[in-house]
Formats: structure tokens, C-alpha cells, sequence
């Protein structure tokens, strides 16, 4: 199995050689199928032979055009917060990915921590999700999370974020590339948000832009960063993360993209970072956590993410203190417009 980190670096080229070369050539032959169901799939929601269905409350989706982590989650908490300041009751909705029958996965988890008071209704029928959170949770607003591609429930706003280190997922669909379906499948974005942008320089950016405006001529652009607030460890409680300065850390992560992840950790003071990296939505074992516990001695402090500290649920590993890094995004343009939007599709009536 390829690490997340060692898949980008072969279907972005960065690996070379005969051995790279042929295996693009297979994972191209197997992109044709699943870029011709995709598009199959489009074109029966586009045409009206499939059917999207509304439910009696505004729906607003939040999604990305490629795989792994966007930053998608913090955006979540967001929006979430947005909508209660304006008073509107929101139930999140997904699909439950990598859960466990009748259990939580560790998306809902890592939102359940920071956002404890907004129902989160997981289920791969969505739409029988949605129509849960309003029975049974009087949802005024659905927050449907990473739901670009499920078509099958009807959504007055999509939102789609695109992270800065591949926005275009190396212009090829799964297998060959990171795009979950072609890229003119951006066309259906009312809101576009480039993550991460600041790793970007202003060229860039505008480079991203354009291409986008071909794409989604209708959509908002907005451009957000992500910065570190804080540190949480297993048992709630919660310190500045001036604590880290010149401290000596270790961190692992299971997540679609750890690269992000990369990035929040060079920007802390702290000395000699190692990074131990697992698949995306890993469920760590006894031997992964006796593995973590003696790779990380010699350090001051053990970082993951929250995704990860929910499923290790510990607050030291090997006598080391364990700190989940607590993200925020900060709007560095659209915000205004976004808001604006937001707030004029929770408002709409009930079709």
C-alpha cells in the first residue's frame, strides 16, 4: 500500500524512473473507467434521468474536486458557528466513511469535540440523513459535509475548496491523478475557496483564479489560510502553543493530505521535527500505539492532528504529553460574499 505522501510524489511526477513510468502508465489505464462512469453519472443529474431531492430545510454542501484533506473540517466548524450566530439550528450530514457499524467515524468525532452542540447524523443515505436531522433534531439548515459528488439530495449552496499544493489534483481523475471526477465538474460550485493559500504567491493565485473563472464563471472566489490557535490534548484540556518554543517534537498523522499538516508543523518553533505518517482514516492498534511510544522518546512533546487524537484518545504515549494542533482558517478574501450567500440560502423557504 502507498502512503498518501508516496502516492502524490508518483502521480505528480516527482517520482522518476522506469519502475514510476510504468506504474502511471497502469494507473492511467484504469483512470479511463472510472472518468467515463463519472462523467456517465454527471450527465444523468445534468439531463434530469436521475433525480436530486429536496428536503424541507436549505442544504448547503461542502466538498472538494480531490481526494484527501482540503481543510475541509475547519471550514465545517465555520460555517456551523456562522449559521448559529444567526440563530438557525444546523445538523451536519455525511457519509460516515471508515466508521464502524452503529459508531461515529473520526470525522464526526473531531467535529463532536469542537463544535458539541450541532447533531451530526452519519449515514451513507444522506438523504434519509437529512430528513433525521429535521425529524429528530428540528434542523433548520443542513450542513451536508463533503458532499460535492452526492448529487442524489438536492443543495441550495455547494461549496468547494481546493487545496493550494494540487488545486487541480495533477489534471488527472483516481487512479492516474487526485480528482474525483474531470475538472469541469467545478461548473456546479456557487462557492469556490482556494485553502491554504498563503503557501501561494499572488501569481499563483491568480493563475488558480482564472482557471476557475473558466470553469465556474457564476462561483465566489474566496482565498483562506490555515493557522494554528491552540493545543488539545485527550482529556479537553487546552494550552497556547507558545508552550512548543524550543521544544523537541515528534508528530505522526493518518490523513489524506500530510502535507498540510507538514506545513502547520514548520511554521512552530520548536527543533528537528520527525513526522511518522499513516494511511488516511487509520485505526491505530495496540502494536501501532507500542510502535509510536518508543519512536518518540527523546522528544520533548508528541503532535497529531485531531482527527488522529480522537481514535489514540491518550493523553501521553511513552511518558511523552500527546497535544492535538487545534486549526483555524482566516479569510484572506470572499468573506464578505461568502457570508452573504450563506445567510440568503439558510433564509430560503422549503421547496
Amino acid at each position: 500500500m502507498l502512503f498518501p505522501s508516496e502516492f502524490r510524489a508518483l502521480v505528480s511526477g516527482q517520482q522518476t524512473g522506469p519502475r514510476a513510468a510504468i506504474l502511471r502508465g497502469v494507473l492511467r489505464l484504469a483512470e479511463t473507467p472510472y472518468t467515463l462512469a463519472m462523467r456517465y453519472r454527471n450527465h444523468r443529474y445534468d439531463s434530469g434521468t436521475a433525480e436530486s431531492h429536496a428536503v424541507s430545510v436549505p442544504v448547503i454542501s461542502v466538498g472538494n474536486l480531490t481526494l484527501g484533506g482540503t481543510g475541509k473540517t475547519p471550514l465545517v466548524e465555520w460555517l456551523a458557528l456562522k449559521l448559529a450566530e444567526s440563530e438557525k439550528r444546523v445538523a451536519i450530514v455525511s457519509r460516515g466513511y471508515g466508521s464502524e457499524e452503529g459508531k461515529p467515524n473520526d470525522e464526526a468525532l473531531e467535529l463532536a469535540l469542537a463544535i458539541p452542540n450541532v447533531p451530526h447524523i452519519q449515514n451513507p443515505d444522506r438523504l434519509a440523513a437529512a430528513k433525521t436531522a429535521i425529524a429528530e433534531h428540528a434542523a433548520q439548515v443542513v450542513l451536508l459535509d463533503d458532499g460535492f459528488q452526492h448529487r442524489r439530495l438536492k443543495r441550495d449552496l455547494d461549496i468547494v475548496l481546493l487545496d493550494a499544493t494540487e488545486p487541480f489534483g495533477f489534471d488527472h481523475v483516481f487512479p492516474r491523478g487526485t480528482l474525483r471526477e474531470p475538472v469541469r465538474g467545478l461548473a456546479r460550485a456557487d462557492v469556490v475557496i482556494l485553502s491554504r493559500a498563503d503557501l501561494l504567491s499572488d501569481t499563483m493565485r491568480q493563475t488558480i483564479r482564472a482557471r476557475v473563472t473558466q470553469l465556474a464563471p457564476q462561483a465566489i472566489w474566496c482565498e483562506v489560510r490555515h493557522h494554528l490557535s491552540r493545543l488539545t490534548n485527550s482529556d479537553g484540556h487546552q494550552v497556547d502553543s507558545n508552550i512548543l518554543s524550543g521544544k523537541r517534537a515528534a508528530a505522526f498523522c493518518g490523513i489524506g493530505n500530510p502535507a498540510g499538516f507538514r506545513h502547520t508543523l514548520d511554521a512552530l518553533d520548536c527543533k528537528n521535527i520527525r513526522l511518522r505518517e499513516f494511511p488516511d482514516h487509520h485505526n491505530y492498534s495496540r502494536e501501532d500505539i507500542a510502535e509510536l511510544s518508543a519512536w518518540c522518546q527523546g522528544s520533548d512533546i508528541l503532535l497529531t492532528t485531531r482527527k488522529d487524537l480522537v481514535k489514540v484518545s491518550v493523553p501521553t504515549l511513552g511518558g511523552i504529553p500527546l497535544w492535538a494542533v487545534e486549526i483555524e482558517i482566516d479569510f484572506l478574501t470572499g468573506q464578505a460574499a461568502l457570508e452573504e450567500q450563506l445567510l440568503l440560502a439558510a433564509m430560503r423557504s422549503a421547496c
